[in-house]
């Protein structure tokens, strides 16, 4: 069967649209993006909601956490993905630092992230309600993001899943609700159990988007390179490898390297060739000087 890009044909999608797809009860797509390559394909395969996720700190930059990226990488990686989304609502993150500080240091910041680099939203972690209302009076749509917050790692003690307690059940839905009312147009829910996202979803006017919360989300999000697996490391329990990108690459650059040491590559139809009239120049006057230009001319 083959598959036909969508985009050409799909109404952009902003945060209207997201909306009106949890009122008619149709899931959501999305998918991390951090260049051009990958976030057109996304976006031609009918992704509804591209990230360029600081987690490229790790899948992209090989870094052990998500927390030494800086704005202005990620302004990078924001204006790559830009450049090849047509049709997907494109989010950018805001990376560990740059709204902790100070919501004036946050709507600053998130003004470039709209401005230079292209976004339509920005995503910020945690419950931070005063700083969504600052961004949404400035007009810069909101995803907010709760639970499993990969930026608070270190007081998390870890990767782990949020929400298991009856403290942290209540405290979870009542961060929710608290961002919905503060403006943000998204929640996403990480690493938390699939019962408490579903009533956080159940209770929220806005769309949830999940990463390790269940099916009941409004939508579902996983990273562009846990998809393809290409990150190196064991998977977490909701990764679904959909292709193994990892052992293609593999693949090719071994064959490559083979067929360079071998000398089958490049072969005799991948190589330029002399046109026939300057062949023929050069075998009746092989020692004559070529090309009669002075810069090309031999200095006494």
């Amino acid at each position: 069967m083959s598959l036909t890009p969508v985009a050409a044909a799909s109404a952009k999608i902003t945060p209207l649209t997201l909306l009106e797809r949890k009122q008619t009860h149709q899931p959501i797509t999305a998918l991390t993006a951090y260049d051009y390559a990958t976030a057109r394909l996304a976006d031609e395969a009918g992704i509804d909601l591209l990230l360029v996720g600081d987690s490229l700190a790790m899948v992209v930059m090989g870094l052990e956490s998500t927390l030494p990226v800086t704005v202005d990488e990620m302004l990078h990686h924001t204006r790559a993905a830009r450049r090849g989304v047509r049709r997907a609502m494109l989010v950018a993150d805001m990376p560990y630092g740059s709204y902790h500080l100070s919501a004036d240091e946050g709507v600053a910041n998130a003004v470039r992230f709209v401005k230079d680099g292209g976004a339509e939203a920005v995503k910020v972690e945690g419950a931070r309600t005063e700083l969504v209302e600052r961004l949404v009076a400035a007009e810069i749509p909101v995803v907010g993001h709760i639970g499993l917050t990969p930026q608070s790692v270190h007081r998390m003690g870890g990767y782990k899943v949020q929400g298991k307690t009856a403290v942290d059940y209540a405290r979870l839905r009542k961060e929710a609700r608290n961002l919905e009312k503060a403006g943000a147009c998204v929640v996403v829910l990480e690493g938390m159990p699939r019962e408490l996202a579903a009533e956080i979803t159940a209770e929220l006017a806005i769309p949830t988007i999940g990463i390790g919360a269940g099916v009941d989300c409004d939508g579902q999000i996983l990273v562009f390179h846990d998809l393809v697996n290409l990150t190196f490391a064991p998977p977490a329990r909701f990764v679904r490898h959909y292709a193994d990108a990892a052992e293609l690459f593999r693949s090719a650059i071994t064959a490559y390297r083979d067929d360079v040491v071998e000398r089958r590559y490049p072969a005799e139809d991948e190589s330029y060739h002399l046109p026939k009239s300057t062949r023929a120049a050069v075998v009746a006057e092989p020692n004559a000087v070529a090309f009669d230009a002075p810069h090309l001319r031999r200095k006494a």
